[in-house]
């Protein structure tokens, strides 16, 4: 089995129907309409909100937050991951009346749990949220910047891409960098390729969250490889949200052939019916990638992760002794 690195997946996406339904029995729920025959149930954006904003509001408490992080990072260690990194959202937090540090420490806990189990290695980036409005998001930018927690090592901005402009998150984006933070932003999902153009610009990432409508402009995918910027691609996150119709029309290969630096996600992996494990089997299946290809990507995403120099020559160490033969 390859192994395997995820650098984009929402924490709170990452519920499993089951888990979800063991936290609406504690807290006395009815899952109906959201989840059915053991899947989350949504047909539209809308409808995937909703679902999504049901199972989330079920994490009430530290230890519930613990056990969802534990619960993820657990079964992708299962299926040969070696690292992930989950986006935090402190808005979360706040709603579910955790402090963003409380909620931290939690999923750090669950994090530590899942490390001592399997020795996955395990990082969060905190996320101010588009549509919530850029004081929310310099505020989730200071939090990330002062929490000290170790495992707080970059920040990031999701939400919906056709609210606010790149210019009015600059702000946020300088509090993140000037203490060392990892910097990642959402852009060219539903947004088109001026979204990826304008991140470049204004917030100069080292990593674009989906970034697959650079396509759309030859030159943004020049620039895109020319400066090594590394793309958090969730194919099967783009098929089911209608980004793109089909596999055979999405950009991962085209991408990848120009010469950008393409990682493999699973973004809100049980709402869209994937895991990380299926999303190396679509690039296998659907875009020719051998295990060498996977084992490239994998060393892409551990090259690209936010982590100290120690953290990452470990990784690559470990990555390197299962390196597929020839």
């Amino acid at each position: 089995m390859a192994l395997k690195a995820e650098l984009h997946c929402h924490i709170e996406g990452a519920a499993a129907p089951e888990l979800v339904i063991q936290q609406a029995r504690k807290y006395n729920q009815s899952t109906e309409p959201f989840i059915k025959d053991g899947s989350f149930v949504w047909h539209d954006f809308t409808s995937f909100l909703a679902a999504y904003d049901f199972a989330a509001d079920l994490f009430r408490t530290e230890e519930d937050y613990a056990r969802l992080s534990e619960h993820y990072l657990t079964s992708l260690a299962r299926d040969g991951a070696i690292y992930s990194e989950v986006f935090t959202s402190p808005d979360h937090a706040m709603k579910a009346g955790l402090s963003p540090k409380a909620y931290t420490d939690a999923l750090g806990e669950g994090m530590a749990r899942a490390k001592a189990k399997t020795g996955i290695e395990g990082r969060m980036i905190v996320t101010g949220v588009r549509h919530v409005g850029v004081e929310s998001i310099e505020k989730a930018a200071r939090f990330a910047a002062t929490c000290g927690h170790p495992l707080v090592t970059g920040f990031g901005v999701a939400g919906d891409e056709r609210i606010g402009t790149m210019e009015d998150y600059v702000r946020a984006f300088e509090i993140a960098r000037e203490a060392g933070l990892g910097i990642t932003i959402h852009a060219g999902e539903f947004g088109g390729a001026e979204s990826v153009r304008d991140a470049l610009d204004h917030i100069r990432p080292s990593r674009i969250g989906h970034g697959v409508r650079a396509i759309e402009d030859p030159d943004l995918v020049r620039r895109i490889a020319e400066e090594g910027i590394v793309l958090e691609v969730c194919p099967v996150s783009n098929i089911e949200l209608k980004v793109f119709p089909s596999f055979a029309e999405h950009p991962f290969p085209a991408l990848r052939k120009a010469g950008c630096k393409v990682t493999l996600n699973s973004d809100d992996p049980p709402y869209f019916w994937t895991t990380l494990k299926r999303e190396y089997e679509v690039a296998a299946e659907h875009f020719g990638l051998s295990q060498k290809d996977l084992h490239a990507v994998t060393r892409t995403a551990i090259e690209a992760a936010f982590v100290d120099r120690k953290t990452r020559t470990a990784l690559l160490a470990r990555l390197d002794a299962a390196a597929p033969k020839a």
